[in-house]
């Protein structure tokens, strides 16, 4: 008999397995190429994913790197890179007349197969690719096949840590909906109240498959489970925004590109350019201030 992750790999393969639009795959061979020979597979999320349009949007990518050593040359990007992960960089490239963007993360494979297991309190990994993920590309097929079940992993972590939250019969709705607003609440970043419900209601069947199989699995909470499982998701939420944090100081250093595509995006709303210096093009977060202060003396913002 199948084992739980065999068959939520089973309901996941078609997603995994989807084509993705030539200009995606364009913009990430432009960001495995950075990398070299030491990205083992790229991953394809997010909104774009679920639209299947990118045109004037960011792509959101993940590069899993066979190890740290392998993709950086330097100490402390590696050791960032491990300590904070992942790292964050953009990339541009043009295709059939146009450009296309993407915002990309760099993790190991090995890091990510543990950060999305059950052991792994903070939910940042399991969270995100509980959700729809493609495999765009891997090396060979023991990478994919551990990516898949990463994947799996992912799912099944995200709803255990949820189930004890509901009564004794939920629905596979009451079961995601609860477990994305809880993850949400751990990040800086704001989601509306039905962000949620959204995400269900875009891919009903999967969601719903997938609940059948892990509410069958898990164990209905006893007496205590629900506010032992309240107090573990508050604690989640402040280490969760002191991780944002430190992501956000680590970019500072780390992020590549994301001068150039703010420059675009301003120009693109606005009309108004600007030219940066490399040391904004390095710096985008450090730099942001200055920016904010001359894009608004050329009346970018109102």
């Amino acid at each position: 008999m199948a084992t739980l992750l065999e068959q939520i790999e089973a309901v996941l393969a078609p997603e995994t397995e989807r084509r993705a639009a030539p200009s995606v795959h364009a913009v990430a061979d432009a960001a495995r190429r950075h990398w070299g020979g030491g990205v083992v597979a790229v991953l394809f999320y997010g909104s774009c994913l679920r639209s299947g349009e990118d045109e004037g949007k960011l792509v959101d990518l993940y590069l899993l790197a066979e190890g740290y050593g392998q993709v950086h040359r330097w100490f402390l990007p590696r050791l960032l890179n491990r300590l904070v992960p992942p790292n964050v960089y953009y990339v541009e490239t043009v295709f059939e007349g146009r450009t296309v963007r993407a915002k990309y993360a760099l993790v190991s494979l090995e890091q990510l197969s543990r950060l999305v297991g059950p052991e792994t309190d903070n939910p940042y990994f399991w969270a995100r690719f509980a959700q729809p993920t493609g495999i765009l590309w891997a090396r060979d097929p023991a990478v994919a096949a551990t990516v898949r079940r990463a994947l799996a992993q992912a799912v099944a972590s995200m709803a255990a840590a949820a189930r004890p939250l509901l009564g004794a019969a939920p629905t596979a709705r009451d079961l995601w909906v609860e477990a994305l607003a809880q993850t949400y609440a751990t990040e800086l970043r704001s989601e509306p109240a039905g962000k949620g419900h959204e995400l269900f209601d875009h891919a009903p069947e999967r969601w719903e498959r997938l609940g059948r199989l892990v509410l069958a699995a898990l164990p209905a909470p006893g007496k205590g489970d629900r506010e032992a499982c309240r107090a573990r998701w508050r604690r989640r939420q402040r280490q969760g925004k002191l991780w944002s944090v430190a992501r956000l100081v680590k970019a500072a250093f780390t992020f590549q590109g994301g001068a150039d595509y703010l420059v675009w995006k301003v120009e693109r709303h606005s009309g108004v350019r600007m030219e940066l210096t490399p040391w904004q093009r390095r710096h985008p977060v450090l730099a942001a201030p200055v920016l904010f202060w001359k894009y608004r003396r050329l009346g970018a913002f109102r």
